[in-house]
């Protein structure tokens, strides 16, 4: 009885503590779970922005590529060759010359003059970042279009016609299309485009989520009934939770708080110190014939016990804290080592590294690689720096200078997460970049979505057009990448070839393509 009663106490703080951590741990999923919702939603709004902004970087490309050709006239000859450069061009519907008013004076396609319901005055006109640009909604009977003027000279400009596609904008999860609405404006609040499954019923209790686009007056806005996120991604929920009850004490919730901020921290030293930091390596493949032709390097955390880390678990903490620099040096020296003999072997290997962009403006950076480099007796020529798309390059000056430099010492540089990061195309034109790396995002979609073909169709041309290389990643089936192929794209990366590999793994794979691609027939795709 003594025994039972002494119990008590104890059971009691169990309880009253698994109670107060099981709330707490309610709150905590609930919270959690709208965080990454808006946050996922917040993604998606990007996306249709970077899309649009895609589309007018494409419509400049092309009127900038007329006018250098002189072709910014009503002559018969200019109006053919503008209507074949249109023809080669399927997002742009049309091409005019205006007068500095806006008035037109002469179309590649006439006819399409017959679809305008109206055609804004110049002063109606909305200026982009760049002030001999401007953009405006094309009033037209088949539905609306963009378009985007281009100042030639003082008394003319070019403006394309570029068709809004609602396909661009069916980007929502499945169980969301139902219940949402994804719009394109200008930013005077002229509608372009949307996209909705049913647009006659309306959306009760919607909540928003915009962007504005910095270089041009695009706005989009992504609206959905609040009642849906109530059990959208919310499967979390109960793990979470069952693990909050599962903790039960408050001496581990002190504990944990105790350790959250210099705990993580002092085992990244620690990994540091110790050397745990490994490059894994991810082939980069022609699309065509299967031949490695390069890799990716990507850091893994590998514990004294044999645990691999994904980075997911410390890339963060470590561009927080300062360590990333750090890591990216002792990842590059192991990966020149361990790829000495393959590099010297063949010249034409490329091996690439990341780095964000803190590090590339960090100072000393380009020196710091280059002696790296040296050291290992391993050409520049060979080593890619990519550098990630998803966090802005604040200096783009300063940015640009690096690049150069590092041009100037033979590295090649190349811009990650094309399509879904912070720079538009104009920008990276700007960058000075050797290539550009489009993002998994659109590889995923490329073979059920047509408006994700049109996209990669882009960015190709217009990488054409900066004479730079183009490699798609996270490639995984065989019908990616046919689709890929079709679309331009020459070089890819992805699980359909091989996961990222330790060295030895990674080595083994190099060889037996090798050997394959030796006693192959000539022809013969070896990426299965």
């Amino acid at each position: 009885m003594r025994l039972q009663r002494a119990n008590l106490p104890f059971v009691a703080l169990v309880l009253a503590s698994t109670m107060a951590f099981g709330l707490a741990g309610h709150f905590a999923a609930e919270a959690v779970i709208r965080h990454q919702q808006v946050h996922q939603l917040n993604e998606l709004t990007e996306v249709v922005l970077r899309r649009s902004e895609l589309a007018v970087d494409f419509a400049v490309a092309s009127l900038d590529e007329l006018a250098k050709r002189d072709l910014a006239s009503c002559a018969p000859a200019a109006l053919q060759a503008v209507r074949l450069h249109v023809y080669q061009r399927s997002a742009i519907k049309d091409v005019r010359l205006v007068n500095p008013d806006g008035s037109v004076i002469c179309s590649a396609y006439s006819e399409t003059l017959e679809f305008d319901k109206g055609w804004a005055d110049r002063r109606d006109m909305l200026p982009s970042h760049d002030r001999k640009l401007s953009l405006f909604r094309v009033e037209q009977f088949g539905g609306d279009a963009l378009g985007v003027l281009r100042d030639v000279n003082r008394s003319s400009a070019l403006v394309a016609i570029v068709g809004i596609n609602a396909g661009l904008f069916d980007l929502m999860p499945a169980e969301l299309r139902a219940h949402s609405e994804v719009v394109l404006a200008l930013s005077n609040g002229e509608k372009l485009g949307a996209f909705r499954l049913d647009a006659d019923r309306p959306l009760p209790g919607p909540i928003s989520f915009d962007r504005h686009s910095t270089r041009f007056p695009l706005h989009a806005t992504i609206r959905l009934e609040r009642a849906v996120l109530s059990s959208w991604n919310s499967e979390s929920y109960w793990p979470a939770l069952a693990l909050a009850l599962g903790l039960g004490a408050l001496f581990g919730m002190l504990l944990a708080r105790s350790r959250r901020m210099e705990g993580p921290v002092a085992d990244l030293d620690r990994a540091l110190a110790a050397g745990e930091f490994k490059p894994y390596y991810q082939p980069i493949f022609e699309l065509a014939t299967g031949r490695i032709t390069g890799c990716e390097v990507l850091a893994r955390w590998v514990r004294r016990d044999g645990t691999v880390v994904p980075p997911m678990n410390f890339i963060p903490l470590a561009e927080s804290s300062g360590r990333i620099q750090a890591m990216t040096w002792q990842i590059l020296r192991s990966a020149l080592s361990d790829l000495q003999t393959v590099l010297r072997a063949d010249k034409s290997f490329k091996m690439s590294v990341n780095v964000v962009p803190k590090h590339l403006l960090s100072a000393g950076f380009v020196e710091t690689l280059r002696r790296t480099v040296l050291a290992a007796r391993i050409s520049a020529r060979q080593i890619v720096v990519e550098v990630t798309e998803r966090d802005e390059l604040d200096d783009l000056t300063h940015a640009a200078a690096v690049v150069a430099e590092l041009r100037d010492h033979g590295f090649r540089v190349a811009i990650d997460d094309v399509g879904v990061g912070h720079s538009g195309l104009s920008r990276l034109k700007g960058l000075g970049a050797t290539a550009i790396k489009i993002d998994k995002f659109f590889v995923d979609t490329i073979t059920v979505d047509a408006s994700t073909t049109t996209i990669v169709e882009m960015l190709v041309a217009l990488a054409k057009d900066f004479r730079m290389t183009v490699v798609a990643e996270g490639i995984e089936t065989e019908e990616q990448r046919r689709a890929l192929i079709a679309s331009g794209v020459e070089e890819g990366q992805g699980y359909l070839v091989a996961a990222p590999l330790p060295f030895a793994k990674f080595s083994e794979l190099v060889e037996s393509r090798r050997n394959a691609a030796a006693v192959a027939p000539s022809g013969d795709v070896l990426v299965a």
